[in-house]
């Protein structure tokens, strides 16, 4: 079985680092390992098109650059995404739109085996044995060995509605969580705000979220557009970032360079639109 390098870092209490892709493209995952700068790649697959064979050549390409590869899905995709992206050699799941504790125990039970051998803090699942990249397709399949490494699969899980932030403390009491995320916009719009990331109710659920996360022993993560907005959660105590989604990187490119090169040349195209300074993507 592949090592899982962002459980190794989660387990020896270091910071982790990693990098949004939107595109299934899995040159991608090698020029961001190629730059020797992050622990793992996450697939925001909520949101992009992909085929099962995508899964799999993006778990090659972790694999290539030594780096662990997660996977954000959403909530009716729970069991059959999070089984064949793990299959495919992914070793991290992000469950978006967890609203109780059921949803907590749902991203849990996609995850991990189902076998008395997972009884514990991991937790014990409804994953069977399987034909897939993971265990060599019939190499190592059914044996202890899979089991381990369904226990050592990282669950991070969004808190991003109301109803999840009214009852964190049963959510988070959860065994076999590792990561918790805040997701403003869909908190913001949950409470009927809208795109309003300053509002104090948005701000108060996100402390709230990384100061409950932290005193139960989990990691609070942070996406950030960018590094300079790092510093009021590394104050706060977070490790763990996850930085840049490759569709913004490109947007930001085509509306500032575009803009320069127009005004090169005299042309009257409207010019670009500034990039939003507030917000997740």
């Amino acid at each position: 079985m592949s090592r899982n390098p962002l459980r190794e870092r989660l387990n020896e209490g270091k910071p982790t680092l990693g990098t949004h892709i939107l595109s299934a493209w899995p040159t991608l995952v090698e020029l961001i390992g190629h730059s020797k700068q992050y622990d793992y790649v996450e697939f925001t697959a909520e949101y992009a098109p992909f085929t099962m064979h995508d899964l799999d050549n993006l778990g090659r390409s972790f694999e290539l650059m030594g780096m662990s590869g997660m996977i954000k899905i959403e909530q009716t995709q729970y069991t059959h995404q999070a089984m064949r992206a793990i299959g495919s050699g992914f070793q991290s799941v992000l469950f978006a739109d967890i609203r109780s504790v059921e949803d907590a125990k749902a991203a849990v039970d996609a995850v991990r085996a189902e076998t008395t051998m997972a009884h514990g803090a991991r937790g014990r699942g409804r994953l069977g044995v399987g034909m897939r990249r993971d265990v060599g397709t019939v190499r190592t399949g059914g044996s202890p060995a899979y089991v381990d490494a369904l226990n050592e699969v990282v669950i991070a899980i969004m808190v991003e509605k109301k109803s999840c932030v009214d009852d964190l403390d049963r959510i988070l009491d959860v065994p076999g969580l590792d990561m918790v995320q805040f997701g403003a916009s869909d908190f913001s719009m949950s409470i009927g705000k809208t795109g309003q990331y300053n509002d104090p109710e948005v701000l108060a659920a996100e402390k709230k979220t990384i100061e409950t996360a932290l005193k139960k022993g989990l990691h609070p993560r942070v996406e950030l557009r960018d590094p300079s907005q790092a510093g009021k959660y590394l104050d706060m105590g977070v490790k763990h970032y996850c930085i840049g989604w490759d569709v913004r990187i490109l947007a930001d490119w085509w509306d500032t360079k575009g803009a320069e090169m127009r005004g090169l040349l005299g042309g009257a195209a409207a010019p670009a639109k500034a990039p939003a300074k507030a917000g997740n993507y």
